[in-house]
């Protein structure tokens, strides 16, 4: 089997990579980030590095503008060395995340069969292919009848080395139509593997020899191109991290009244839902990333939309886990201005409108996370209530010295 240049172009990923640019994978990583960014080329590779770690450090799952041409094999290359000399476990998730995402989506948009067989073959599965679809099973959805069918299978060994970290139920083999060893696998599902394929694939675990990092670094830090694409990286990581970084506890169960500590935003989120008021689309997930990051049950926000005119129990929980498994951050606070969900003005809620850490208002910071308006709240809770506790303490030593 002879897999094409153009599929190797578009999906980078591909064992045959080695074959048809043998010449690149014989290159020292310095000599070839010396090549690439001397050449014609360099500011494009760079902008589209540049797009996918902004696009990741945003917890987005696709970017609308990604091409596919033959440059896409040094974006993929170099984005491995990037996340090598980044050595940052939460950037490499991050990043793996979206880039096999975007690539589950050029994969559903082409939904070619023979594509999809000729990756599975590059990727020495046992596969097979059906010129005509075989019927494997019915699916009841309320009163709707679905046969299932598919032109593929694969062997379930295969399945399960691929499959092994896809937690949903309906993944596990027990759950999946078998016949002499080979699982029937929808284009969707098989799409799904190969996803998790590639996700793996940019996987790599931080580096313990330091040594040899920074000496790397050093090498590539005289490529000036390089330099300022690694320096760009950083920045705009560190400004992102000092959005979400929120070092605080919560523990929702002992929380007398966790409402006291919420922004206005979530009150807003919450008492349409508790009214039974259609939520769209942003303040769904909004409401379940702001929750989960304060480790609610998922039960617990589930049972938040249990009052929506659409709520189906099994698609929630499913879509709810989903969304704790991916760690999502929630919107910051500009975010939400831009949807319209920011409610400071509603509420006339002072920690937003006048924001923290200043008696004078013209020298106070503003909130820019509504998880930082937990941690302030949660502070003032505890400070207030640590003094309350000394005063009460000192009125009790006052009256047992006046008694004496």
């Amino acid at each position: 089997m002879s897999i094409g240049i153009e599929l190797i172009n578009h999906y980078p990923w591909l064992p045959s990579l080695k074959k048809f640019y043998s010449d690149i994978a014989d290159k020292a990583p310095t000599d070839f980030i010396t090549e690439v960014f001397s050449g014609d080329s360099c500011s494009e590779i760079k902008s589209r590095l540049l797009n996918l770690f902004e696009a990741a450090f945003e917890n987005k799952e696709e970017i609308y503008d990604y091409k596919i041409d033959r440059l896409n094999i040094y974006v993929y290359l170099i984005l491995k060395i990037v996340l090598y000399v980044l050595n940052d476990k939460i950037i490499t998730n991050r990043i793996a995340n979206l880039y096999s995402k975007i690539n589950y989506n050029e994969l559903q948009k082409d939904n070619n069969e023979a594509d999809l067989y000729d990756i599975g073959e590059d990727l020495k599965l046992n596969i097979n292919y059906f010129q005509t679809p075989v019927k494997f099973g019915v699916n009841l959805v309320k009163v709707q009848r679905e046969n299932l069918e598919t032109k593929f299978t694969i062997h379930f060994i295969d399945y399960l080395r691929l499959a092994s970290k896809l937690r949903d139920e309906h993944r596990k083999l027990a759950h999946n139509s078998l016949s002499n060893g080979y699982v029937f696998i929808q284009n969707r599902r098989l799409m799904r593997l190969f996803q998790e394929y590639i996700r793996e694939k940019l996987i790599v675990n931080e580096t313990k020899d330091i040594a040899t990092l920074k000496a790397f670094i050093a090498d590539v830090s005289e490529i000036p191109e390089f330099k300022d694409l690694y320096d760009k990286i950083l920045t705009a990581w560190t400004k992102r991290k000092e959005d979400i970084d929120f070092t605080f506890e919560f523990n929702f169960k002992t929380h007398e009244d966790p409402m006291s500590v919420f922004p206005p935003c979530v009150k807003e989120i919450l008492k349409k839902a508790q009214e039974g008021q259609n939520l769209v689309h942003h303040e769904r997930l909004f409401i379940v990333w702001f929750l989960l990051a304060l480790e609610y049950p998922i039960e617990k926000v589930v049972e938040i939309f249990s009052t929506m005119p659409d709520f189906d129990r099994e698609k929630t929980t499913y879509q709810v886990k989903f969304a704790e498994k991916k760690k999502y951050v929630p919107y910051q606070c500009s975010t939400l201005k831009t949807y319209n969900l920011c409610m400071d003005a509603k509420y006339k809620d002072e920690l937003c409108l006048d924001g923290y850490g200043a008696k004078e208002i013209s020298e106070r910071k503003k909130l820019k996370h509504p998880l930082g308006y937990v941690r302030i709240k949660q502070y003032r809770d505890e400070k207030n209530k640590k003094y309350l506790e000394n005063r009460a303490k000192n009125e009790q030593i006052k009256e047992s010295k006046n008694e004496k």
